[in-house]
């Protein structure tokens, strides 16, 4: 009996281990590529959506984005003081994802003039020369990534 017992055990744990290894990891929901479209637009409310998201990421973790960032990379995060680093981590975002999801190509336009209205919508804030120096330095940020990703 005992034998019998330690048989069925051991191939009832075979079974669920060999159904478990043979179904699919969980997938992201199917919805996804549509939120990191709504997520990466040239929008002001693209970006409050992106950010809203950005700052409950747990609530997201099922789609698998990479939030992962080192911000304006190589150049201030702060240019001249203008603060330009969470339109830096929602390009990073924009890049990270659509690489991930294979079609960085048809979306690196988009990503990078969403980028520059995003840099655009933090010189608002300021007038005078400080709007002409910071709309200046946004330029050039948006070039950059327009010319070297």
């Amino acid at each position: 009996m005992r034998r019998l017992v330690a048989t069925l055990s051991t191939t009832a744990v075979a079974t669920v281990t060999a159904v478990a290894l043979a179904s699919p990891v969980s997938a992201a929901p199917a919805d996804k590529p549509q939120v990191l479209s709504g997520w990466t637009q040239t929008s002001a409310t693209s970006y409050n959506t992106w950010n809203t998201a950005r700052q409950s990421q747990g609530q997201w973790a099922a789609y698998g984005f990479d939030w992962s960032t080192d911000y304006c990379s190589s150049s201030p995060d702060n240019p001249f003081g203008f603060p330009f680093q969470t339109s830096c981590a929602r390009h990073d975002f924009g890049y990270r994802n659509y690489k991930k999801a294979g079609s960085f190509s048809a979306n690196k336009p988009r990503l990078d003039s969403a980028f520059y209205e995003d840099l655009k919508r933090v010189c608002n804030r300021y007038s005078g020369a400080q709007e002409t120096a910071c709309n200046s330095t946004a330029w050039t940020y948006y070039q950059a990534v327009k010319q070297f990703g």
